[in-house]
């Protein structure tokens, strides 16, 4: 009761000190850079990741793109390149004039060179950086190449995509926090009993929000997605709290009328509760932490610090807040507009054989679907940018006019003989979907002699360690199709050279795809092992954790279910971090009633009746808070034009609503058919189903 009574004492320092807080948070919100580049968050002692640090070493070449030109003379194409090489941070441009004077018609190169790289209306050239692919002065070089080049141009390449990707989030991340904003007062308004006591809750929340963000800034970076979720999760996820105080505090104030008082007392209450609630859910965000791509631990850290934030605004400057507003607040309550639900909670009872039944056909078409919706996930990031973005249609003209899908590039050794570099290009050339591999010795061919092209050149292409090479391919990148291209082509590669390297975006990729794959399995494993034994010392039971991550993960098989069944493709990380997020943040629903349900019991009322009381005391406050996490989200779900920020948004407006579900009709009846062994294997219940209930001679015989 200490700090509960210092906070009621020193409201106003508090508000002055959070205030001045949020100029630092500011600062630091502006100050953090955010990564947009998912290939980024690989270990970093993988093969492709260890091949795209040489090439930045060995030949200052970090990101890499294709560009189509259309329409365009063999000499505007030339004074163009000339353009392009001034722009800041292209290293290389590599197109016909590079390798033979414009005066030596093109028709000299070997044909399937000139093939490659021209149609009868376009030409393409490959365009080296000196900075990394999702670097911000990669992206300015991008938009500069843009610029210069006109509409005729079209850019290609992640680099592109990661611009793109940027320019429409920083669009849309503001758009975002409005509409969950405005739909969670809404709910709000709409649940609670006051039409000003919504407005509160938000200043609160939205301070400790930009503190969350703000203090971001000594991460060094967060990712896109983890910019573009933080703020509505952790308004959607703290928004309880907010309410656990509000209805304490009502309640104090009815019993003891002094305003400090029941504030002091409702702060003791509410911390007790808020805290035990929020452990699972930073558990929940703990848990992607132990992902080795590492943007879950990037969600993850910046969640759970934002859940640890919601808690203390909760008790501090909430309180401070409701104190110096609470005559315009008791002003305005009214009556709450959800129903008595006292006939549903008794209905839901009597029928749990029902539920019981309901919940076992439910759970093998689910799980089903749940497991085909993970084999059928997507990595192309592509493929979560709307179709008229110029990435996406550049990527579109390089697979239609040229066959190009993927390009490779391959770090050999430079002591290499000549003889085994063709030898293992012929190979590589044979290899399924491969179009071309170009290297020196492809660009010299039969009719131009290595030793007159010119220093520049071979100098772009070979280094004191390494020769690079390209490969494009025919094959889209993440597809299964690459994926098995590129261990023959591995394969391959070191079968003439064991320290050889095949880097570039599909072969990230696909390191990618196998990292998530044994991080899904290690996520989820690890999130439900510790909610277990979070419950177990809470509920101090052996059996209630079995019941409610049973009932919570029934939820998130149904929810991750849908798509499959929908015909739906998610995003690779969504169902990775719904699942945690889901069972961190709604299994409180089902903490809240069975922490009621014991409290009946062990007082000594029947089963049904423990059950009845807990169900109905708790479908006011699980309402609330489903439709507050429900609310923040769905908004967001419909308005994004980001696939992978609709995706994981809707999974999580959806998961709310079915959690809600499962909690108010699946939960009573696992209650009721395993009450015996509830009783025989949780702390304080031993004595309960031994003992007659009370007013059992009034009961039904």
């Amino acid at each position: 009761m200490k700090f509960s009574k210092a906070v009621v004492k020193y409201r106003i320092p508090i508000l002055i000190v959070t205030l001045i807080l949020m100029i630092p948070a500011a600062l630091g919100y502006v100050g953090t850079r955010v990564n947009y580049d998912m290939l980024d968050y690989l270990p970093a002692d993988m093969d492709t990741v260890t091949g795209q640090n040489e090439l930045m070493k060995e030949f200052g070449k970090g990101a890499f793109s294709f560009l189509i030109l259309e329409d365009m003379k063999p000499k505007d194409v030339a004074v163009l390149k000339t353009q392009l090489e001034k722009v800041e941070h292209v290293e290389t441009v590599l197109w016909y004039d590079s390798v033979a004077d414009l005066s030596i018609p093109m028709e000299l190169l070997p044909d399937k060179i000139y093939k490659a790289f021209n149609t009868d209306h376009a030409t393409m050239m490959a365009v080296f950086f000196d900075s990394s692919t999702s670097a911000d002065v990669t992206m300015d070089a991008i938009r500069e190449i843009r610029s210069v080049a006109g509409k005729q141009c079209f850019v290609s390449g992640m680099s592109a995509l990661v611009t793109d990707l940027k320019d429409l989030c920083e669009k849309e991340e503001p758009i975002y926090v409005g509409i969950a904003v405005a739909l969670a007062l809404a709910a709000m308004l709409l649940l609670l009993d006051s039409w000003l006591v919504p407005f509160v809750f938000l200043v609160s929340i939205g301070m400790m929000i930009l503190l969350n963000l703000g203090s971001n800034y000594f991460l060094g970076e967060i990712s896109y997605i983890t910019k573009a979720l933080s703020a509505v999760l952790q308004l959607a996820v703290t928004m309880d709290y907010s309410i656990f105080l509000w209805h304490g505090y009502n309640e104090q104030l009815s019993e003891c009328g002094d305003q400090k008082e029941a504030m002091a007392a409702a702060i003791h209450k509410t911390l007790t509760s808020v805290v035990g609630s929020s452990i699972t859910t930073v558990a929940g965000f703990i848990a992607l932490c132990f992902m080795t791509f590492t943007m879950g631990r990037d969600l993850g850290i910046v969640m759970a610090k934002g859940v640890i934030l919601g808690v203390i605004g909760c008790v501090t400057v909430l309180p401070s807040l409701i104190l110096c507003f609470d005559k315009p607040l008791q002003a305005t309550k009214h009556r709450s507009l959800i129903p008595d639900t006292a006939k549903l909670a008794k209905g839901i009872v009597k029928a749990f054989p029902v539920f019981l039944i309901l919940f076992a056909m439910i759970i093998p078409p689910a799980y089903l679907g749940y497991g085909k919706t993970n084999s059928e996930v997507y990595y192309d990031m592509g493929e979560c940018l709307p179709k008229n973005m110029d990435y996406v249609i550049a990527n579109g003209k390089l697979h239609a006019d040229f066959d190009v899908a993927s390009t490779h590039m391959v770090l050999v050794d430079a002591s290499l003989s000549k003889k085994d570099v063709k030898a293992m290009t012929k190979e590589m050339e044979k290899v399924s979907g491969v179009k071309y591999v170009v290297g020196l010795d492809s660009l010299v061919g039969s009719r131009i002699p290595e030793e007159i092209l010119p220093e520049s050149v071979t100098g772009r292409l070979k280094s004191g360690k390494w020769q690079l090479l390209l490969i494009n391919s025919q094959y889209k990148v993440a597809s299964d199709e690459v994926g098995k291209q590129i261990n023959e082509l591995n394969y391959v590669l070191k079968k003439y050279d064991q320290v050889g390297m095949l880097i570039g975006e599909a072969p990230c990729m696909k390191d990618m795809i196998e990292t998530t794959n044994h991080d899904f399995q290690v996520v989820n494993a690890v999130s439900i092992l510790a909610i277990f034994v979070i419950i177990a010392l809470v509920e101090k039971s052996a059996s209630l954790p079995f019941l409610l991550i049973s009932v919570i993960e029934a939820a998130i098989f149904i929810n991750l279910g849908l798509p499959h069944y929908l015909g739906q493709s998610l995003p690779f990380i969504a169902p990775i971090c719904i699942s945690t997020i889901q069972l961190g943040a709604t299994v409180d629903y089902a903490i809240l009633m069975t922490t009621r349900y014991k409290m009946e019991r062990i007082s000594g009322q029947s089963k049904r009746d423990s059950v009845t009381t807990a169900l109905h005391a708790s479908i006011p406050s699980i309402i609330v808070s489903g439709m507050g996490l429900f609310a923040a989200t769905f908004g967001v779900a419909l308005y994004s034009d980001i696939d992978v920020i609709s995706s994981m948004c809707m999974l999580m407006a959806r998961g709310a609503v079915i959690s809600v579900l499962m909690v108010i009709f699946i939960l009573p009846a696992l209650l009721m058919a395993f009450d015996h062994i509830i009783c025989d294997t949780t702390a304080r219940m031993r004595h309960v189903w031994h003992q007659p209930p009370k007013n059992w001679e009034k009961l039904p015989q």
